[in-house]
């Protein structure tokens, strides 16, 4: 139902798995098999899968921390988006990428989750797509010295809070990895 026009397609939009990201995350593994099974799903159902991998001055491009975690390699034939930004359409080609293929829907899976998730997830919804968080396939790490909640919290909220999110003409939604159909 997104309000872009002529764009029924759905892609699987992986951000910041990088190692420098999530070496210390939030049930680390657990979230990058989540999000490996939904790649595998994602390529078994023709569905394109967008690789999002993010830079700045603590994140230096072509690092081994800056490198996207090896269990989940990316097929050359697949986009690779490299932002600067916690929002992963500010001042990147992933509008574009996007729109090449027909893509209004995005399921979003990633690192990290109160920063550019949900930048990114709300960067789109207000761009017009429909936007559905995978709600186990998502972490953060511990930013609580600096008066964040614990990263369990983080995750539970941004889905609570996800799943409820409304626009005209959009549609938002959390689902678990085993309930995500691409098709």
């Amino acid at each position: 139902m997104t309000t872009l026009p002529a764009r029924p397609n759905t892609a699987l939009l992986v951000i910041d798995v990088q190692q420098g990201v999530v070496a210390s995350a939030h049930e680390r593994d657990a979230v990058v098999a989540n999000i490996g099974t939904l790649v595998e799903q994602a390529r078994a159902a023709g569905t394109p899968v967008v690789w999002v991998q993010h830079s700045d001055d603590h994140l230096a491009k072509g690092t081994e921390a800056w490198q996207y975690v090896p269990e989940l390699p990316r097929r050359e034939s697949e986009p690779l988006v490299h932002k600067n930004y916690g929002d992963s359409f500010e001042g990147t080609d992933l509008e574009a990428v996007l729109a090449r293929t027909g893509i209004g829907h995005l399921v979003v899976a990633g690192a990290e989750t109160d920063a550019c998730i949900r930048s990114t997830i709300h960067g789109a919804f207000v761009r017009g797509y429909d936007v559905t968080l995978v709600a186990d396939a998502h972490t953060t790490n511990d930013n609580s010295k600096w008066g964040a909640p614990p990263p369990d919290k983080v995750i539970t909220h941004t889905n609570l809070y996800w799943q409820y999110h409304r626009g005209p003409g959009r549609t938002a939604g959390v689902v678990e990895t085993k309930d995500v159909e691409f098709s």
